[in-house]
């Protein structure tokens, strides 16, 4: 049977563990969507949209 020692032990590694791949799980996180943003930005052109026509009705008035 387990000790309340070794019961403790295991506690707090499988604690500590937990606490570091939550924050390394943040940093990814975070540092992911800029990464993504960039890849976005450089894979798709930005195309201009259609211009709107002037007719002699809309151009004074």
């Amino acid at each position: 049977m387990i000790s309340d020692s070794e019961l403790y032990r295991l506690a707090i590694f499988l604690g500590s563990a937990a606490m570091i791949l939550i924050i390394l799980y943040h940093f990814f996180e975070v540092n992911a969507d800029k990464d993504e943003d960039k890849a976005v930005k450089e894979k798709v052109p930005a195309k201009p949209g259609p211009q709107p026509t002037t007719t002699s009705s809309t151009k004074a008035r």
